[in-house]
Protein backbone atom coordinates (compact mmCIF):
# COMPACT_ATOMS: atom_id res chain seq x y z
CA UNK A 1 0.00 0.00 0.00
CA UNK A 2 2.76 2.77 -0.94
CA UNK A 3 1.26 5.63 -1.91
CA UNK A 4 2.51 6.56 -5.43
CA UNK A 5 4.69 9.65 -6.13
CA UNK A 6 2.62 12.74 -6.79
CA UNK A 7 4.30 15.92 -8.81
CA UNK A 8 5.26 19.23 -6.92
CA UNK A 9 2.17 21.47 -6.54
CA UNK A 10 0.04 18.58 -7.44
CA UNK A 11 -2.87 18.03 -4.28
CA UNK A 12 -2.64 15.34 -2.51
CA UNK A 13 -6.02 13.10 -3.49
CA UNK A 14 -8.35 12.99 -0.71
CA UNK A 15 -8.97 9.48 0.96
CA UNK A 16 -11.28 7.51 3.49
CA UNK A 17 -8.26 6.58 5.36
CA UNK A 18 -5.57 8.84 6.27
CA UNK A 19 -1.84 7.80 5.12
CA UNK A 20 -0.55 7.02 8.27
CA UNK A 21 -3.58 4.52 9.20
CA UNK A 22 -3.17 2.61 6.16
CA UNK A 23 0.05 1.77 7.97
CA UNK A 24 -1.49 -0.07 10.29
CA UNK A 25 -1.82 -3.64 9.88
CA UNK A 26 -6.36 -3.67 10.30
CA UNK A 27 -6.00 -1.24 7.33
CA UNK A 28 -4.26 -3.60 5.38
CA UNK A 29 -6.68 -6.32 5.99
CA UNK A 30 -9.59 -3.91 5.36
CA UNK A 31 -8.35 -3.44 2.46
CA UNK A 32 -7.22 -6.49 0.71
CA UNK A 33 -10.69 -7.95 2.19
CA UNK A 34 -12.47 -4.84 0.14
CA UNK A 35 -10.33 -5.74 -3.07
CA UNK A 36 -11.07 -9.72 -2.69
CA UNK A 37 -15.06 -8.41 -2.27
CA UNK A 38 -14.59 -6.41 -5.35
CA UNK A 39 -13.60 -9.02 -7.34
CA UNK A 40 -16.18 -11.34 -6.49
CA UNK A 41 -18.47 -8.78 -7.85
CA UNK A 42 -16.61 -8.26 -10.18
CA UNK A 43 -16.96 -12.32 -11.42
CA UNK A 44 -20.28 -12.02 -10.97
CA UNK A 45 -20.84 -9.78 -13.34
CA UNK A 46 -18.50 -11.04 -16.37
CA UNK A 47 -19.36 -14.21 -15.90
CA UNK A 48 -22.86 -14.61 -17.15
CA UNK A 49 -21.97 -12.20 -19.59
CA UNK A 50 -19.05 -14.34 -21.04
CA UNK A 51 -21.21 -17.75 -20.79
CA UNK A 52 -23.72 -15.60 -22.90
CA UNK A 53 -21.48 -14.58 -25.59
CA UNK A 54 -19.84 -18.32 -25.92
CA UNK A 55 -22.54 -20.04 -25.71
CA UNK A 56 -23.90 -18.24 -28.87
CA UNK A 57 -20.75 -19.47 -30.60
CA UNK A 58 -21.08 -22.84 -29.79
CA UNK A 59 -22.79 -25.70 -31.47
CA UNK A 60 -25.54 -27.26 -29.55
CA UNK A 61 -23.58 -30.49 -28.98
CA UNK A 62 -20.56 -28.05 -26.90
CA UNK A 63 -23.75 -26.81 -25.18
CA UNK A 64 -24.96 -29.82 -24.18
CA UNK A 65 -21.80 -31.18 -22.80
CA UNK A 66 -21.52 -32.21 -19.10
CA UNK A 67 -19.62 -30.60 -17.48
CA UNK A 68 -20.13 -27.67 -19.75
CA UNK A 69 -16.90 -25.89 -21.93
CA UNK A 70 -15.92 -22.43 -20.98
CA UNK A 71 -14.58 -21.86 -24.60
CA UNK A 72 -16.34 -23.01 -27.68
CA UNK A 73 -15.03 -25.69 -29.30
CA UNK A 74 -15.26 -25.17 -32.51
CA UNK A 75 -15.81 -21.11 -32.17
CA UNK A 76 -18.45 -20.74 -34.78
CA UNK A 77 -21.12 -18.07 -36.09
CA UNK A 78 -23.96 -20.95 -37.31
CA UNK A 79 -26.17 -20.11 -34.40
CA UNK A 80 -26.14 -16.23 -34.75
CA UNK A 81 -26.63 -16.69 -38.54
CA UNK A 82 -29.69 -19.16 -38.21
CA UNK A 83 -31.18 -16.95 -34.85
CA UNK A 84 -31.13 -14.08 -37.09
CA UNK A 85 -33.22 -15.49 -40.39
CA UNK A 86 -35.04 -17.69 -38.51
CA UNK A 87 -36.32 -15.30 -35.68
CA UNK A 88 -36.77 -12.24 -38.04
CA UNK A 89 -35.21 -10.23 -35.34
CA UNK A 90 -35.04 -6.98 -37.30
CA UNK A 91 -38.39 -6.53 -37.17
CA UNK A 92 -38.61 -7.07 -33.47
CA UNK A 93 -35.26 -4.79 -33.06
CA UNK A 94 -37.63 -1.82 -35.68
CA UNK A 95 -40.72 -2.48 -33.06
CA UNK A 96 -38.77 -2.09 -29.71
CA UNK A 97 -37.06 1.16 -31.29
CA UNK A 98 -40.15 2.58 -32.35
CA UNK A 99 -41.38 1.96 -28.95
CA UNK A 100 -38.79 3.69 -27.14
CA UNK A 101 -38.71 6.25 -29.05
CA UNK A 102 -42.45 7.00 -28.97
CA UNK A 103 -42.38 7.15 -24.90
CA UNK A 104 -39.15 8.87 -25.26
CA UNK A 105 -40.42 11.61 -27.33
CA UNK A 106 -43.79 12.37 -25.13
CA UNK A 107 -41.78 11.62 -21.69
CA UNK A 108 -39.36 14.19 -22.49
CA UNK A 109 -42.30 16.32 -23.60
CA UNK A 110 -44.32 16.11 -20.61
CA UNK A 111 -41.46 16.02 -17.61
CA UNK A 112 -39.53 19.15 -19.70
CA UNK A 113 -42.29 21.14 -19.09
CA UNK A 114 -44.21 20.38 -15.88
CA UNK A 115 -40.52 20.68 -14.74
CA UNK A 116 -40.31 24.04 -16.19
CA UNK A 117 -43.71 25.12 -14.62
CA UNK A 118 -43.00 23.46 -11.14
CA UNK A 119 -39.63 25.42 -11.17
CA UNK A 120 -39.91 28.63 -13.01
CA UNK A 121 -43.47 29.00 -13.34
CA UNK A 122 -44.86 27.66 -10.22
CA UNK A 123 -48.95 28.44 -10.89
CA UNK A 124 -50.81 28.16 -7.84
CA UNK A 125 -50.53 24.75 -6.38
CA UNK A 126 -47.32 23.94 -7.53
CA UNK A 127 -46.49 22.20 -4.27
CA UNK A 128 -49.51 19.69 -4.52
CA UNK A 129 -48.81 19.04 -8.00
CA UNK A 130 -45.25 18.01 -7.14
CA UNK A 131 -46.31 16.14 -4.05
CA UNK A 132 -48.78 13.90 -6.66
CA UNK A 133 -45.66 13.26 -8.81
CA UNK A 134 -43.56 12.27 -6.27
CA UNK A 135 -46.01 9.73 -4.59
CA UNK A 136 -45.90 7.43 -7.61
CA UNK A 137 -42.36 7.03 -6.94
CA UNK A 138 -43.63 5.47 -3.70
CA UNK A 139 -45.73 3.10 -4.82
CA UNK A 140 -44.81 -0.34 -6.72
CA UNK A 141 -45.93 -0.24 -10.28
CA UNK A 142 -47.86 -3.13 -10.26
CA UNK A 143 -50.45 -1.84 -7.75
CA UNK A 144 -51.68 0.37 -10.45
CA UNK A 145 -51.22 -1.72 -13.23
CA UNK A 146 -54.97 -3.29 -13.11
CA UNK A 147 -56.66 0.22 -13.00
CA UNK A 148 -54.04 1.18 -15.85
CA UNK A 149 -55.39 -1.20 -17.56
CA UNK A 150 -58.60 -0.85 -17.52
CA UNK A 151 -58.61 3.40 -18.50
CA UNK A 152 -56.17 2.45 -21.77
CA UNK A 153 -58.75 -0.10 -22.99
CA UNK A 154 -61.43 2.51 -22.46
CA UNK A 155 -60.64 5.93 -21.83
CA UNK A 156 -62.52 8.32 -20.03
CA UNK A 157 -63.03 10.83 -22.82
CA UNK A 158 -64.91 9.05 -25.82
CA UNK A 159 -64.65 5.57 -24.63
CA UNK A 160 -61.99 4.62 -27.33
CA UNK A 161 -59.79 1.45 -26.95
CA UNK A 162 -55.99 1.79 -27.71
CA UNK A 163 -55.20 -1.76 -26.54
CA UNK A 164 -53.66 -3.25 -29.89
CA UNK A 165 -52.25 -0.03 -30.34
CA UNK A 166 -48.84 2.12 -30.32
CA UNK A 167 -50.55 4.41 -28.21
CA UNK A 168 -51.36 2.26 -25.61
CA UNK A 169 -47.99 1.69 -24.62
CA UNK A 170 -46.76 5.28 -25.60
CA UNK A 171 -49.25 7.43 -23.40
CA UNK A 172 -49.02 5.32 -19.40
CA UNK A 173 -45.17 6.00 -20.30
CA UNK A 174 -45.24 10.23 -21.10
CA UNK A 175 -45.36 10.39 -17.34
CA UNK A 176 -42.77 9.41 -14.98
CA UNK A 177 -42.21 11.47 -11.55
CA UNK A 178 -39.04 10.08 -11.60
CA UNK A 179 -37.84 12.49 -14.65
CA UNK A 180 -39.98 15.26 -13.69
CA UNK A 181 -38.02 15.36 -10.01
CA UNK A 182 -34.79 14.88 -11.73
CA UNK A 183 -35.22 18.31 -14.21
CA UNK A 184 -37.00 20.23 -11.66
CA UNK A 185 -33.79 19.70 -9.43
CA UNK A 186 -31.57 20.96 -12.16
CA UNK A 187 -33.94 23.89 -13.36
CA UNK A 188 -33.94 25.06 -9.36
CA UNK A 189 -29.99 25.02 -9.54
CA UNK A 190 -30.21 27.31 -12.55
CA UNK A 191 -29.86 31.00 -11.83
CA UNK A 192 -33.07 32.91 -11.53
CA UNK A 193 -30.86 36.25 -12.41
CA UNK A 194 -30.68 34.33 -16.14
CA UNK A 195 -34.62 34.10 -16.40
CA UNK A 196 -35.28 37.62 -15.17
CA UNK A 197 -33.31 39.34 -17.26
CA UNK A 198 -35.06 37.49 -20.30
CA UNK A 199 -38.20 38.81 -18.45
CA UNK A 200 -36.95 42.85 -18.49
CA UNK A 201 -35.79 41.86 -22.48
CA UNK A 202 -39.73 41.04 -22.99
CA UNK A 203 -39.20 37.41 -23.89
CA UNK A 204 -41.90 34.95 -23.12
CA UNK A 205 -42.19 32.26 -21.14
CA UNK A 206 -41.87 29.44 -24.17
CA UNK A 207 -38.91 31.87 -25.15
CA UNK A 208 -36.96 31.17 -22.15
CA UNK A 209 -37.60 27.58 -22.02
CA UNK A 210 -36.20 27.10 -25.12
CA UNK A 211 -33.41 29.35 -25.75
CA UNK A 212 -32.56 29.49 -21.71
CA UNK A 213 -33.52 26.76 -19.85
CA UNK A 214 -33.11 23.26 -22.65
CA UNK A 215 -29.72 24.54 -23.59
CA UNK A 216 -28.06 24.57 -19.79
CA UNK A 217 -30.05 21.33 -19.23
CA UNK A 218 -28.37 18.80 -21.90
CA UNK A 219 -26.92 16.55 -19.09
CA UNK A 220 -30.34 16.10 -17.26
CA UNK A 221 -32.24 15.69 -20.38
CA UNK A 222 -29.45 13.48 -21.36
CA UNK A 223 -29.78 10.98 -17.90
CA UNK A 224 -33.38 11.30 -18.33
CA UNK A 225 -33.04 9.88 -21.88
CA UNK A 226 -31.01 7.21 -21.76
CA UNK A 227 -32.77 5.62 -18.87
CA UNK A 228 -35.97 5.65 -20.55
CA UNK A 229 -35.16 3.94 -23.74
CA UNK A 230 -33.55 1.48 -21.21
CA UNK A 231 -36.79 0.88 -19.25
CA UNK A 232 -38.27 0.52 -22.46
CA UNK A 233 -36.10 -1.88 -24.20
CA UNK A 234 -36.85 -4.47 -21.18
CA UNK A 235 -40.69 -3.83 -20.52
CA UNK A 236 -42.17 -7.28 -21.24
CA UNK A 237 -45.22 -7.37 -19.37
CA UNK A 238 -47.42 -3.90 -20.56
CA UNK A 239 -46.38 -4.28 -24.36
CA UNK A 240 -47.57 -7.77 -24.25
CA UNK A 241 -50.72 -7.27 -22.89
CA UNK A 242 -51.60 -4.48 -24.64
CA UNK A 243 -50.58 -5.17 -28.30
CA UNK A 244 -51.26 -8.62 -28.23
CA UNK A 245 -50.04 -11.61 -29.81
CA UNK A 246 -49.56 -9.84 -33.21
CA UNK A 247 -45.98 -10.63 -34.50
CA UNK A 248 -46.30 -7.52 -36.56
CA UNK A 249 -46.42 -5.08 -33.74
CA UNK A 250 -44.19 -7.50 -31.24
CA UNK A 251 -41.12 -6.39 -29.53
CA UNK A 252 -37.79 -7.43 -28.77
CA UNK A 253 -38.77 -8.40 -25.62
CA UNK A 254 -42.09 -10.34 -26.10
CA UNK A 255 -40.64 -12.13 -28.80
CA UNK A 256 -37.28 -13.45 -26.42
CA UNK A 257 -39.74 -14.93 -24.44
CA UNK A 258 -41.42 -17.07 -26.53
CA UNK A 259 -38.59 -18.30 -28.19
CA UNK A 260 -37.19 -19.43 -25.32
CA UNK A 261 -40.33 -20.30 -23.45
CA UNK A 262 -40.53 -24.04 -22.08
CA UNK A 263 -42.87 -25.26 -25.04
CA UNK A 264 -40.28 -23.59 -27.67
CA UNK A 265 -38.40 -25.96 -30.15
CA UNK A 266 -35.69 -23.78 -30.91
CA UNK A 267 -32.26 -25.12 -30.41
CA UNK A 268 -30.36 -24.23 -27.42
CA UNK A 269 -27.64 -22.44 -29.56
CA UNK A 270 -30.57 -20.17 -30.56
CA UNK A 271 -31.90 -19.53 -27.63
CA UNK A 272 -28.70 -18.34 -26.46
CA UNK A 273 -27.65 -16.51 -29.60
CA UNK A 274 -30.89 -14.38 -29.30
CA UNK A 275 -30.26 -13.09 -25.98
CA UNK A 276 -26.66 -12.27 -27.10
CA UNK A 277 -27.93 -10.40 -30.10
CA UNK A 278 -30.87 -8.63 -28.21
CA UNK A 279 -28.19 -7.70 -25.69
CA UNK A 280 -26.01 -6.04 -28.01
CA UNK A 281 -27.99 -2.50 -28.24
CA UNK A 282 -27.87 -2.15 -24.60
CA UNK A 283 -24.24 -2.95 -24.37
CA UNK A 284 -22.93 -0.39 -26.88
CA UNK A 285 -25.70 2.29 -25.14
CA UNK A 286 -23.85 2.09 -22.13
CA UNK A 287 -20.57 1.88 -23.47
CA UNK A 288 -21.38 5.13 -25.13
CA UNK A 289 -22.97 7.26 -22.56
CA UNK A 290 -21.69 5.18 -19.35
CA UNK A 291 -20.32 8.67 -18.48
CA UNK A 292 -23.74 10.46 -18.50
CA UNK A 293 -25.25 6.99 -16.48
CA UNK A 294 -23.06 7.01 -13.98
CA UNK A 295 -23.77 10.81 -13.62
CA UNK A 296 -27.42 10.51 -13.25
CA UNK A 297 -27.26 7.55 -11.14
CA UNK A 298 -24.79 9.99 -8.56
CA UNK A 299 -27.25 12.98 -9.24
CA UNK A 300 -30.35 11.12 -8.21
CA UNK A 301 -29.16 8.28 -5.79
CA UNK A 302 -31.00 5.61 -7.61
CA UNK A 303 -30.67 3.06 -10.70
CA UNK A 304 -33.61 4.17 -12.54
Amino acid sequence: MTATPRRRGEPAARTLVSAMAARRPWARVVYWATWALLVLATLSTVVPLWWLITGALKTPHDLNQTPPTWIPQPWTLDGVVLTWKRLDLFQYFRNSALLAAGTLALRLAVSVLAAYGLSKLRPAGHRLFLGAFLSTLMIPAIIYFIPQYVTVINLPLGGVSLKGSWWGVWLPGAVSGFAIFVLKIFFDKIPPELTEAAVVDGASSWRILTRIILPLSKGPIAVVSIFTVIASWQDFLWPKLILGDDPAMRPLSVALYLVNSPGSRAPLNVQIGSLAIASIPMIILFLVFQRQIMRGVTFTGSKG
